[in-house]
């Protein structure tokens, strides 16, 4: 048999998104375990072969936007299978976990749930549902990690890469479904990272953004049998030749060490940006969060983290209307946000999570309530933001270039601060970091002008004055 006979029959596979940097992540690492099975990218659902759903249970209303998208893939799935095709269709992520088999209850047409931590037995679960000719529902928490059983990635993964360091929380905040879809803490052996690493920087990336519900409480294994904190691994992965920057989120207060502060000081890969979410200014509030710290503690840390790394720009996330929160519990957020001055933020009224402790806690706020605090915060933080932005103009940056922009001759890229850049130069260069004068800020990005065609040798600090 010929080798061409025996590779699988091609077919087209869809995946939908939804969510967190995480979710980014294992979608291209399902689509990495479908390639051995002949699954290839299709443009959009209605082509497609397989369709999944990778779900986010953290936004407002996530099972009421997933059932609308199942009504409109139930259609075209009927018509594939009209016109003699299929369409196998699964749910995949936190909402897959935390609803199991109530999907297949509502949405019979749906073959496959399967949770976050399941994803690498997807081959296994497309030829259950081919022979049972019925649903298949795997939202357990394995033992095994499925890190050791996925493939090395099949796509290139581009000038910026995701690589998944640590999963799952122990944290249990009040208002959070994460420890219940995801799972208790695990991070990967140190070794294992690494070599992904290696192999996203040998296939093209430049950039890497370390991913962890709680990554800075990773506390991987070590080669000698010790244990490596996440300070330890960003300084091994920045002697990755080839690797110009690194990044990660999403960080705990709690998990915010001398070490990992330090590393920001130290690694001039490791980029002066940090989200850190805070979520509220009041003690009273965070103690009802089970936050486990303070908000002096956070203001401390800024304050460290500040000493270490001046130019470090900071965002957060933050909650509005928590059960129990009064007038004078959000005013010392706004006091809190004003102090600190976040370069980005998200925030958002709080949603109701069935079976997490703030669910049924009394003192609800009640709905216009938390939109008017909800657009108050919002107005700051727009503010802030936008002040920042204009800060940079004028400022002479390296501009991680990743593509072509929207306009003919022209190129996008990031700043050190994580702003879309973009501005007039040879896409030959995208993939190098370039030395920009930022021009203007302007709602989402930034416009600048090219300085030099060279790679740029360091990050201006936003306390130098940009050159003449």
């Amino acid at each position: 048999m010929t080798a061409s006979a025996a590779a699988p029959a091609r077919k087209r596979l869809f995946i939908r998104t939804w969510g967190c940097q995480m979710n980014v992540y294992d979608s291209t690492r399902m689509a990495d375990v479908l390639a051995p099975l002949g699954y290839a990218p299709a443009e959009a659902p209605e082509a497609a072969d397989m369709v999944i759903l990778n779900t986010c249970h953290i936004r407002e209303k996530a099972a009421e936007k997933l059932f609308s998208e199942l009504g409109r893939l139930r259609e075209m799935k009927r018509e594939r299978e009209s016109a003699g095709a299929g369409m196998v269709l699964a749910v995949a992520g936190c909402v897959a976990q935390a609803e199991g088999a109530e999907i297949t209850r509502r949405a019979p047409w749906v073959d496959i749930v399967l949770g976050p931590q399941t994803y690498h037995r997807l081959p296994e679960m497309v030829a259950r549902a081919a022979r049972a000719g019925g649903a298949v529902i795997e939202t357990e928490m394995p033992v095994e990690q499925k890190f050791d059983h996925l493939p090395e990635q099949a796509a290139p993964p581009g000038i910026t890469a995701f690589l998944t360091v640590q999963e799952g929380c122990d944290k249990f905040c009040s208002f959070c479904v994460v420890p219940y879809t995801r799972g208790a803490e695990y991070s990967r052996p140190a070794s294992a990272v690494l070599a992904e690493a290696r192999r996203l920087v040998a296939a093209g990336a430049r950039e890497i953004t370390l991913l962890g519900q709680n990554v800075n409480a990773y506390h991987g294994e070590a080669a000698d049998g010790g244990t490596w904190g996440l300070a330890r691994l960003l300084r091994e992965l920045a002697e990755i030749p080839g690797l110009l920057r690194l990044r990660y989120t999403t960080s705990h207060p709690r998990d915010m060490d001398e070490a990992l502060i330090a590393a920001h000081r130290d690694i001039p890969t490791l980029l002066p940006w940090l989200h850190l979410p805070v979520q509220s200014g009041s003690d009273r509030v965070l103690a009802a969060m089970n936050r486990g710290h303070k908000a002096a503690d956070f203001l401390r840390i800024v304050e460290r983290l500040r000493a270490a790394r001046p130019d470090i720009a900071l965002s957060s996330d933050f909650i509005a209307g928590h059960p129990g929160e009064s007038r004078e519990d959000f005013a010392a957020t706004l006091a809190l946000v004003r102090e600190v001055g976040f370069a980005a933020s998200y925030s958002f009224k709080y949603s109701s999570r069935p079976g997490t402790p703030a669910a049924g806690a009394p003192q609800q706020v009640p709905e216009a309530e938390k939109d008017a605090r909800l657009q108050e915060l919002q107005a700051l933080l727009r503010e802030q933001q936008d002040a920042f932005n204009r800060s940079r103009a004028g400022m002479v940056v390296p501009v991680l270039l990743t593509g072509p922009g929207r306009h003919p001759g022209q190129v996008m890229g990031r700043s050190p601060w994580l702003q879309p850049v973009h501005l007039q130069a040879d896409a030959a260069l995208v993939g190098q970091e370039v030395q920009v004068r930022i021009l203007a800020a302007h709602p989402n990005s930034l416009s600048g002008v090219l300085v030099s065609g060279e790679a740029a040798s360091h990050i201006l600090s936003a306390e130098e004055p940009a050159p003449a």
